[in-house]
């Protein structure tokens, strides 16, 4: 079973979608919806995707589910609680009831504070993840590597997934503190690794060469019982397509690792039958 393990949905309207502002969004700031990624989907033998929150509400969640219900690919949804909020526990509580949710992503990559995972008021949301036993989506950027990484040996039985592998910033060449850090992470603890969204860290015109040592070493770290592929689209979209990002992952994994990084991983890790 291939798994698109990282995909959007959304609807501008809605009028939560806070980031999608000026001509740098502009391409995607348009309704998305299943229709749209049907295509794609067929054309690579997809069969079932994971959904992820893009907006910081609870009501996106919901909405996020209703799409799940009617969508047969929608496998599992990523969604979002206030973790500043210790009532939406009862969020959390009846979400995690719901058999297409699997956890949740607050949108730490947009947060002023880079430490704001370790506040004391947030730690409740952590626990109740644990308790509940739903996942957890790492959202940052390389600043975030090192508050992650003891945020990582604090709770680890926290069911974990590094998004977009932390987001390098290839379009400057920087890789050595990235790397470094990346392979400390996949060295001491049980955390697992999409690779996705490194196209749009990438310069425009980027090639598979420009992204291959990034994805090699997420792969040499974690292996591909801990990597799981991901298109991130239609983000994607600002910086490449569907298409060429797929074509890219599948000549940067390894052959025999295909059938795990393209949805083994992912089903093991969101519990996708």
């Amino acid at each position: 079973m291939r798994i698109d393990a990282h995909q959007h949905f959304w609807n501008p309207a809605r009028g939560d979608y806070f980031w999608m502002v000026g001509e740098a969004t502009a391409p995607i700031a348009k309704p998305i919806l299943p229709k749209d990624m049907a295509g794609h989907l067929a054309q690579h033998d997809i069969e079932k995707t994971v959904l992820v929150q893009a907006a910081p509400t609870v009501v996106e969640t919901e909405y996020m589910l209703g799409i799940a219900d009617a969508t047969d690919h929608v496998a599992k949804v990523v969604g979002w609680v206030d973790f500043e909020n210790r009532d939406d526990l009862k969020h959390l509580s009846r979400l995690a009831k719901h058999p297409k949710f699997s956890g949740v992503r607050p949108m730490i990559q947009d947060l002023p504070d880079a430490e704001w995972m370790h506040r004391k008021d947030v730690q409740w949301a952590f626990d109740a993840l644990i308790d509940l036993d739903l996942t957890f989506d790492a959202l940052g950027f390389p600043l975030h590597l090192d508050p992650f990484s003891k945020l990582f040996a604090k709770y680890p039985k926290l069911r974990t997934v590094i998004d977009h592998c932390m987001k390098p910033v290839i379009r400057d060449g920087q890789f050595d503190d990235w790397a470094a850090k990346m392979a400390a992470i996949a060295k001491e603890t049980n955390v697992f690794c999409k690779l996705s969204g490194i196209a749009t860290e990438a310069k425009p015109g980027w090639t598979l060469e420009t992204l291959r040592p990034y994805g090699a070493h997420v792969l040499e770290g974690f292996g591909a019982d801990r990597v799981m592929w991901g298109s991130d689209w239609p983000v994607l979209n600002l910086n490449g397509s569907y298409d060429s990002w797929f074509s890219a992952a599948q000549s940067i994994v390894p052959q025999a690792d295909h059938a795990k990084v393209f949805g083994g991983t992912a089903a093991k890790f969101y519990r996708i039958k």
